[in-house]
């Protein structure tokens, strides 16, 4: 579960369709975004309920995906539903007709070949998604937040939104998405059933309703124009977003519930029903963390090796899923192996989860009202024994859900706050822990450790890092008060041409904040000298 710093959640758009349970009366009219037809949308009515789960579609994510198929995104395209290569001839026919659109094409897919994130094509398209959901709507795809309010993917390729625009008009993007509307209707009827299903089963295992989470959204996206073989689950804050590829509908007219990826589609949904539990009861999370120790040697991904909180809450969400899994004829023993091998692969706790929800079943209280005795019940020697008993496999299935969570957002701000109040020795933690764990601008995180050396009087580590903040920082304030701060240190060891070098930069970096460049300009005219000590 790659983790990923990210800040307001980005709004839902386009056609939506609220997904309820199955047995609740019918649904109002939605009010689609994207102005289907009367009739898709009548058609589209089903029994439902929870307003905060959302079957829609997204002409963002559609453009962004169309244009990056128009680059040469092939991948799973034979098995693809055939709105994709229809999607695909119209466009093509358009770049045939129309100098500008090539042109325009020409320009998206070179900035696209030189932000390539991943040699797998789909692990690259992910980044994509990732800003689609950061950006406004067409035509002009500009972000919605600050650059550092951004997922760490979604913020290095910001630029994409740009030379999109210039695409999605030349190209004719919008008319080609009108044209398609029926597809997705046709999709969102399929997924719709199942869906209302998983939502209504989950709620009844759990014993709990999602509704009590306010403020908080489920979406599942659903777009042709990606590979069917992958889905891209991600939490931004309080919002949860699944974007599922359909694959073509079976002879029989039916697709089975692999094909529509409602096993991935549950495992998100699982961590928006668990995530806000584990956050609420961190203190007794923190009190295993002992167990972090025990699966260094494991295969599974970075995040769980350093946070207890996600270890628990994956090690949760994986028993209830082998325990809900199959039928009542399923043989235990084929439980059993999974449970085995979500041990081996590094999560250690998921057989004594698997025992308490078994014990769980029978219990007349919800998941809410059992979840401190979950934690409070784990006997952390016996697991500590257990895990280091393990022969951990080679590989672990990679996490689907990427996930951010609140506080990590905030962890920069906390630290300078904390610093600005007196507390260099907290702002020292915050930031090496941003560091450490890639959240937020490392540049920002190396720029405080240097003005925490600053107040330690460690002249050497505040150079040091205020050299490092510049290697590694886009952020103008950040490069122009580390240029200034850099000159001083110079200044206060008599190397006034290497100070001078330092101000001219900041001049350069920081020409648009008026308190860096007086800062500068000071520094050019005279050395600096630390105020006077009050007597």
């Amino acid at each position: 579960m790659g983790q990923e710093a990210a800040g307001q959640n980005p709004p839902a758009e386009g056609q939506t369709e609220e997904t309820q349970p199955a047995k609740s009366p019918p649904a109002k009219d939605p009010v689609p975004q994207n102005k289907a037809p009367k009739q898709q949308a009548a058609q589209n009515q089903a029994p439902l309920n929870q307003s905060l789960i959302t079957l829609d579609s997204n002409e963002t994510i559609f453009s962004f995906l169309t244009a990056l198929n128009a680059c040469g995104y092939d991948q799973d395209l034979t098995i693809s539903d055939a709105t994709r290569s229809n999607v695909r001839a119209e466009v093509q026919r358009v770049l045939r007709d129309s100098a500008e659109a090539e042109t325009a094409r020409v320009a998206l897919c070179e900035y696209a070949q030189k932000h390539v994130a991943s040699k797998d094509a789909n692990r690259n398209l992910s980044q994509y998604i990732s800003l689609a959901l950061y950006v406004d709507g067409p035509p002009h795809f500009v972000p919605r937040v600050k650059e550092e309010e951004m997922p760490p993917d979604a913020a290095a390729i910001t630029g994409f939104g740009a030379v999109m625009e210039s695409f999605y008009e030349k190209a004719g993007l919008h008319s080609i998405w009108e044209r398609h509307r029926n597809d997705y209707a046709a999709a969102m009827r399929r997924y719709h059933e199942p869906l209302a299903k998983m939502v209504f089963d989950t709620e009844i295992y759990l014993k709990q309703p999602s509704s009590q989470y306010l403020g908080r959204r489920f979406t599942v996206y659903l777009d042709f124009m990606g590979s069917p073989n992958e889905t891209d689950a991600r939490n931004y804050g309080s919002n949860y977003y699944v974007v599922v590829f359909p694959a073509p509908n079976a002879p029989s007219g039916e697709a089975p519930a692999s094909a529509l990826k409602m096993q991935q589609i549950r495992h998100t949904f699982l961590h928006y029903e668990m995530d806000p539990l584990a956050e609420k009861h961190y203190s007794s999370i923190k009190r295993l963390e002992p167990l972090l120790a025990s699966v260094k040697r494991a295969p599974v991904e970075e995040a769980f090796k350093t946070d207890i909180s996600l270890l628990v809450t994956e090690c949760l969400v994986r028993a209830i899923e082998i325990r809900t899994s199959g039928n009542k004829q399923t043989a235990e023993a084929i439980r059993a192996q999974a449970v085995d091998d979500a041990v081996k692969q590094g999560y250690i706790l998921t057989r004594y989860f698997y025992d308490a929800v078994v014990a769980f079943e029978k219990d007349p209280a919800g998941i809410r009202g059992v979840y401190s005795d979950f934690l409070d019940k784990v006997d952390l020697k016996k697991e500590e024994k257990a895990a280091a008993e393990v022969q951990f496999a080679s590989v672990a299935s990679p996490e689907l859900v990427r996930l951010s969570r609140p506080e990590e957002q905030r962890i920069l701000v906390t630290a300078e706050k904390r610093l600005a109040a007196g507390d260099p020795k907290g702002a020292e933690q915050l930031a090496r822990t941003a560091l450490d764990r890639k959240i937020g601008d490392q540049g920002r995180a190396l720029f405080i450790l240097a003005e925490v050396a600053v107040a330690n009087k460690n002249r050497d580590g505040a150079q040091e890092n205020f050299q490092k903040a510049i290697a590694v920082s886009k952020d103008p304030t950040v490069l122009g008060w580390s240029h200034v701060y850099l000159g001083r240190i110079l200044d206060m060891k008599e190397e006034r041409e290497a100070a001078l070098a330092e101000y001219r930069a900041a001049l350069t970096e920081g020409e648009k904040l008026p308190e860096v460049k007086a800062a500068a300009e000071r520094g050019l005219e005279h050395s600096y000298e630390p105020p006077a000590k009050p007597q």
